[in-house]
This record gives structure tokens, C-alpha cells and sequence, in this order.
């Protein structure tokens, strides 16, 4: 389909570029930045996500891991609904990443939502790890940070009454990106 939005990527070292309707600039920039042999890709399930997760690195990396959100996995979980005793025992268990004990414990359940979460689980089983123990090792589980570069991002490309111009958003966006980034090109750019 066609983007409506920016997308935007954030990496380890805190660097972030966003993109307008531009995938191909999106994964260019994205493949151009060094990486460390081991490749995280934390994500809140979203198709999209995962794909351009398969075009990072080439011969760069070593290890490739990609990790589903925590905090949009428990999202996900708590839409079932019901027992909130065994919402908590799912719970624990999905935190040390036991996914069949979970699809377990709601696979006598008929209604569409526990439905729905066994196949959300099937879906993405692999990206489900013992975050426990990632936690433990300082390996990022929540996508909070990415999420609040979109959030600085939005704060000046969609003020309220803001209008802008299908040629001047990627403009806008380099900008936003360069001040969160604390970027040299800042200097380069005229403010408005």
C-alpha cells in the first residue's frame, strides 16, 4: 500500500533517520550504517518491521536476532480477556519465553481473541525469548525507544493547524532527525 506516514529508524547508538513514502531510501540509508556483528531488531509485530529486518547487514553481521515488544506482546496477551489469574500465569510464563505453555493454557479456549492470540503467538514464536534473562544481559525488550523518536519527530511534523507540502516533508523530517540526533547538519539547515 501507500505510505501515509513517515517511517523512521532508530539504531543502537541512538541514531535515527525518518523517511516519507521512500523505501528505497528508507533501506539504503538503513544498509549504509554500521552495524555490530551481533544485529537486534526489536519490534511490535508489525509485518513491515520484520521485512526490512531481513535486508540489514549482509556479510556484517554474525548474529541475527529479531525480538518481539515486550509490552506489545502483554498488550496482545491482556486483549483475551477472562481469568485474570490465568492472564497472569501466561504472563510469567511469556516472560521467560515458554510460548507452548501459553498456547497451552488457551488452546481449550473458544472465543475469537484467545483465537487470535495463538495465532499471534504462532506467528511470531521465534521473536519470543526469555526476556528474563535478555533483560538480565542488558539487551533491549521494549521499543519505548524508538516509539519516543516518533513521538519527538510528530511534535514538530504535525503541529496543530500544520500543513505541509508533499515536497517539503522529507525536508522536515531530515531536520527533526539531525536536532535528535545532535547532528553537525544542523548548521546546514535554515529554520523557518
Amino acid at each position: 500500500g501507500q505510505w501515509r506516514d513517515y517511517k523512521l529508524v532508530s539504531l543502537h547508538n541512538n541514531v535515527c533517520e525518518a523517511f516519507f513514502q521512500a523505501p528505497e531510501a528508507l533501506q539504503a540509508w538503513s544498509e549504509a550504517q554500521p552495524l555490530s556483528p551481533i544485529f537486534t531488531c526489536l519490534g511490535d509485530g508489525h509485518d513491515g518491521i520484520w521485512k526490512l529486518s531481513k535486508t540489514f547487514g549482509g556479510n556484517q553481521i554474525a548474529i541475527k536476532r529479531e525480538i518481539l515488544d515486550w509490552y506489545h506482546l502483554k498488550e496482545n496477551l491482556y486483549r483475551v480477556g477472562g481469568s485474570i489469574k490465568r492472564l497472569h500465569k501466561a504472563e510469567d510464563w511469556l516472560w521467560y519465553g515458554r510460548v507452548e505453555a501459553v498456547f497451552a493454557e488457551f488452546e481449550h479456549l473458544k472465543s475469537k481473541k484467545a483465537r487470535n492470540f495463538q495465532a499471534y503467538l504462532l506467528k511470531h514464536r521465534q521473536r519470543i525469548p526469555n526476556y528474563h534473562q535478555y533483560q538480565q544481559l542488558d539487551i533491549p525488550i521494549g521499543s519505548g525507544d524508538v516509539e519516543s523518536k516518533i513521538k519527538q519527530v510528530g511534535a514538530r511534523v504535525k503541529l496543530s493547524g500544520a500543513r505541509w507540502k508533499r515536497e517539503n516533508v522529507s525536508s522536515i523530517l531530515r531536520l527533526r532527525c539531525a536536532y535528535l540526533n545532535h547532528s553537525p547538519l544542523l548548521n546546514t539547515y535554515a529554520y523557518a
